[in-house]
């Protein structure tokens, strides 16, 4: 008989980004999704986050499939990387446009070779002790999928981001047919979205954007520069529609803005009037009232075009007092200083600026309360595993399926690293002691690795604090100092008295060495850590800061 199965988050649970599972049976893996997250405010200097790969890396030769449920940076943004640790897989399945996205995304890191093929929904593919199924979903990129491991027991079900929208864009709502079904033929287990399980009743749709979008343009005198996220192609769509209304010219900014749509395009899923769009350096060239802008930036990205565009550096485009900016989005948990702050510069700038608070211009992708609680009342799961979300939300989701009737010895809070298992029989599960990866690495500029909390520590003091620079020359043999020493500020705010400072500061050093050369045997590396200690001491005295302070001891 086969054996229990295994259900390992490495990234997604507790947290919003990084979706990772791994799923194991007799040795052998599936992967589903393989995404990243934007780095905090407090990791300066990470360009990105990534799960933790060690466990994938020492069993590469196990995993008989990766399959992505859709093209957002949080579900695929790390395969790449992952890639380029494990080698190929056997094979790697998606949505069309995931596909395309994908392909793209491994062309620009020139992985060219990478064996990725399109599942139609509905079909199924061998991949070791599974069966794998795609089920078409609704959210807010085309092509969303959940995803179907069937086993003897049941299936498996992993809901992806979803949401239970009646009217999309595209007129493909989500399988509850099929969903339907796989309840009757039994669901082992559901692993679900948890991003929306704070929020009562139903999302709105994402066809209501559509006409929002256009009275609001309406009232708009100037050129119009509208913010979304890039992969969100039916609000572009949306946003292109009611441009051609109102007859005007749409100039897409950002690479990843015009690389989606023409991807999307050439699959289908997009269209748009003929003569519509205008290169972005033909933007000055025409009225103002003539011209909408779609663009990167909603989540204040510091590279975004928007971002620039608020800063005053954007090469085409130049923001003007009657411009109108509309954020066709809401902040990511975590991006609201980011965003925040390049509204106030569009503001100091003088545009006007739309939100999601001022018109109902923004629809979420992620289904709320009432959405989580009919997926569970479709797929009647054996068990319950709420994943993609923070610790409130997988918390809250969880409260959901026991008011629908799980019951609560059969609904697991568990974490990134924490192993869950199902018994061979399928009648009974739990959450284990073993924990594999759930840290996490970083991508700092062309480095992957894993910088330890040393790292990062030092990287906000000297964001915060600066640092204090100290050059001490002193003899070899008596370790008297024999020059004055070098004294440099770098980031140390609020140095009014400079000169004053540095004479006191002078006397503190003198004072160390002195202090120091009385002890016997004393080499440069104490030397050092005594100048530290009685430097960082006198600035923190003075200054009320904690700056770096980096002391040098040059023996001569």
């Amino acid at each position: 008989m086969a054996g229990p199965i295994r259900i390992l988050p490495l990234g997604g649970l507790g947290e919003i980004g990084k979706n990772m599972c791994v799923v194991e049976r007799d040795g052998r893996i599936v992967l589903i999704d393989a995404g990243l997250m934007f780095p905090t405010a407090e990791m300066p200097g990470i360009d990105l986050v990534l799960p933790d790969f060690g466990y994938l890396r020492d069993r590469a030769g196990d995993i008989d499939a990766i399959v992505l449920t859709h093209g957002h940076e949080d579900h695929v943004g790390a395969l790449p990387y992952l890639l380029r640790e494990i080698g190929y897989p056997k094979v790697i399945y998606g949505g069309k446009l995931t596909v395309g996205l994908v392909r793209s995304k491994l062309e620009e890191h020139r992985l060219r070779e990478v064996p990725i093929e399109v599942l139609e929904p509905g079909d199924r593919r061998a991949a070791g002790p599974f069966a794998i199924e795609l089920i078409h979903m609704s959210h807010s990129i085309p092509d969303m999928r959940a995803v179907a491991l069937h086993t003897p027991q049941g299936a498996i079900l992993f809901t992806g981001d979803y949401k239970f929208d009646q009217t999309p864009v595209d007129g493909r709502p989500a399988d509850m047919q099929r969903l339907a079904q796989l309840g009757a033929e039994g669901v082992l287990c559901l692993c679900g979205d948890s991003t929306n399980a704070d929020r009562p009743g139903v999302a709105p749709s994402e066809s209501s954007v559509g006409p929002a979008l256009l009275r609001t343009f309406e009232g708009c005198e100037g050129r119009i520069i509208v913010t979304c996220f890039a992969s969100n192609i039916h609000r572009v769509q949306q946003v292109i529609d009611a441009a051609a209304h109102l007859d005007r010219k749409v100039a897409l900014l950002g690479r990843s803005m015009r690389k989606n749509f023409n991807i999307a395009a050439n699959l289908g899923m997009a269209s748009t009037p003929e003569s519509i769009f205008i290169q972005p350096r033909e933007i000055e060239d025409f009225p103002d009232n003539r011209v909408i802008v779609v663009s990167t930036g909603s989540q204040g990205e510091p590279l975004s075009a928007l971002r620039r565009m608020a800063h005053g550096d954007h090469r085409d485009i130049e923001l003007h007092e009657r411009d109108t900016v509309v954020f066709s989005a809401t902040p990511v948990p975590g991006n609201e200083r980011a965003v925040n702050d390049t509204i106030d510069k569009i503001f100091e700038i003088g545009a006007e600026v739309v939100t999601a608070a001022d018109a109902p211009i923004h629809a979420s992708g992620h289904g709320w309360q009432e959405e989580l609680k009919l997926m569970l009342n479709l797929t009647k799961p054996r068990f319950v595993l709420p994943l993609h979300g923070d610790h409130k939300r997988v918390r809250l989701h969880a409260g959901l399926a026991e008011a629908v009737g799980v019951a609560p010895k059969d609904i697991f809070r568990g974490s990134n690293g924490r192993v869950f298992e199902i018994a061979a029989d399928g009648k009974r599960a739990g959450l284990t002691d073993e924990r594999h990866g759930n840290g996490v690495i970083y991508v700092d500029g062309v480095d992957i690795g894993e910088p330890d909390d040393i790292a990062l520590r030092d990287r906000r003091t000297l964001s915060a604090d600066g640092a204090v620079i100290v050059v001490a020359t002193v003899s070899a043999r008596a370790h008297e100092p024999v020059a004055d020493p070098e004294i440099l500020f770098r980031g140390v705010p609020f140095v009014d008295d400079i000169e004053a400072l540095l004479d006191e500061l002078t006397d503190v050093i003198a004072g160390s060495l002195a202090e120091s050369k009385q002890s016997a045997h004393r080499d440069a590396k104490l030397l050092e850590q005594d100048l530290h200690d009685d430097v960082a001491a006198f600035v923190y005295k003075r200054l009320k800061r904690r700056p770096m302070v980096l002391p040098v001891v040059v023996e001569v």
